[in-house]
């Protein structure tokens, strides 16, 4: 599946890359005080470094972000397995979590971002419940990176991704 990349630059020089594959953030190019630009985002220079395991730099973890003790979880009264990739835990999302998928992305209209999309199965990664996800990236005039994550789901499901999450990058 090709791989898109998408590039928000605002009339400051700020610069916010991001690829379909894992809704990763791959550079955040700022200014310094000089204006001086630099990077200041951890990741790779090409696609082979977010295709091999890797810290989780810039991505969208799985629906769960943290480690779910022994990797099974119980609710309404079910428990339910789910893959363990830390040990006997399982940490963000799993085995393969949301970071290890190609996402539908599309300019948002009105803003200066992109909006990333893809559906979780039911039943992927032990999860119930079909979720549909949006992450959001913004950049504004006002070098500030506002990101948004909205989820919805057919069935009771655990979920904790942030809604909103602002970063200024002015320094």
């Amino acid at each position: 599946t090709p791989v898109e990349i998408y590039t928000l630059t605002n009339r400051r020089g700020v610069e916010v890359r991001a690829i379909t594959y894992g809704a990763i953030i791959t550079s955040i190019r700022v200014p310094d005080r000089k204006g001086v630009i630099a990077d200041v985002a951890l990741g790779f220079d090409s696609i082979d470094g977010y295709l091999t395991a890797h810290p989780y730099f810039g991505a969208v973890v799985g629906r769960y972000g943290n480690r779910i003790a022994n990797a099974r979880f119980v609710l309404g009264g079910r428990t339910y397995p789910l893959a363990a990739n830390n040990g006997p835990n399982h940490l963000h999302g799993g085995v393969r979590g949301f970071d290890k998928y190609v996402w539908a992305a599309q300019p948002i209209a009105g803003a200066n971002g992109v909006a990333f999309t893809r559906t979780s199965a039911d039943g992927e990664e032990g999860y119930p419940g079909r979720l549909d996800v949006r992450v959001s990236y913004v950049l504004t005039d006002a070098d500030e990176l506002a990101i948004e994550y909205q989820a919805t789901t057919d069935k009771a499901t655990p979920v904790n991704l942030t809604q909103h999450t602002y970063f200024n990058l002015a320094g």
